[in-house]
């Protein structure tokens, strides 16, 4: 029995566009997992509430001239959790090493940021990771724990080389974070950044920073955006990217080098729907940028 059938049940499927698991180029995967969020907890609902989202708005990307509708996706369905995060990333590695050993794109749902380190674990140590996110989520240890939303991006630093690491959006930065990120050359773009030079000129320097690396995992935290346009998200911060903003860089960077990616920290309960629709907006485009005509 595969850990697909093992560890995954079939759900509300994503995008209304189904598709077999042999006959798909794209496996969705929701990780309804937020054990450990320390302000606003429910991103466990948010798989759910962007599924239902994506079913409500329109497929095709004017940006990309590709039409989600012409893609081949398949649902799996929504991880089934263990008792604590280790675990759930263990089965979370496993199951994205299945859609990987059968040659398809992995699409994850979460779910809190954490489930970002369970993902990247599956495609092994020679990934580079482009983080849009406006925290840095570097600390060594959290309320007394080493593995949370709030430290993940440290051990995946230990893990695969900080110089992998490239974060994008950031604004809500702790001394733990700044320190480790400098003293161990782990690169970051601010939002104020973003602003200064523009998305044109940042997708340019961010190409040229994943240049050396053949594989790049993309993983989003739906906080990069400002609360205006995503208030539903675990840890909201002021000062955030335009939905434009994101995806004008998106567009420039996405190529065939990219492996799969995630999308994290919906809350949906804090607003009315706004940023699930804005999470399944971004994930639509993503799919169309990585599969143009």
């Amino acid at each position: 029995m595969s850990h697909l059938n093992l560890y995954v049940s079939p759900s509300l499927a994503f995008s209304g566009y189904y598709k077999p698991f042999e006959n798909s180029a794209f496996i969705v995967l929701g990780v309804p997992y937020d054990g450990t969020s320390t302000y606003r907890s429910g991103a466990r609902f948010g798989p759910q509430a962007i599924r239902e989202a994506s079913l409500n708005i329109e497929t095709y990307s004017v940006r990309s001239g590709s039409d989600v509708e012409d893609l081949k996706i398949c649902d799996a369905g929504d991880l089934h959790l263990a008792e604590n995060l280790s675990k759930t990333l263990e089965r979370l590695t496993l199951v994205i090493s299945d859609v990987l050993d059968a040659r398809k794109f992995p699409v994850i749902i979460g779910g809190e940021h954490s489930v970002t380190l369970g993902a990247v674990r599956a495609f092994g140590k020679a990934t580079a990771v482009l983080d849009f996110d406006a925290h840095m989520d570097l600390r060594d240890e959290y309320m007394g724990s080493r593995l949370s939303h709030t430290t993940f991006m440290r051990r995946l630093a230990e893990e695969i080389g900080s110089e992998r690491i490239v974060q994008v959006g950031v604004r809500a930065i702790c001394k733990d974070d700044l320190k480790f990120a400098k003293g161990s050359g782990l690169r970051y773009i601010t939002t104020h950044e973003i602003r200064q030079f523009g998305p044109r000129k940042i997708a340019k320097n961010l190409k040229e920073m994943l240049k050396p690396y053949k594989r790049v995992y993309l993983t989003i935290d739906m906080d990069v955006l400002d609360p205006a346009f995503a208030p539903a998200v675990a840890n909201p911060e002021p000062d955030g990217l335009s939905t434009t903003a994101l995806l004008d860089i998106l567009q420039e960077v996405c190529d065939k080098r990219f492996i799969g990616f995630d999308v994290t920290e919906v809350t949906p309960h804090y607003d009315t729907g706004t940023t699930a629709v804005q999470a399944a907006k971004i994930i639509f485009e993503i799919l169309c940028f990585l599969k143009k005509p």
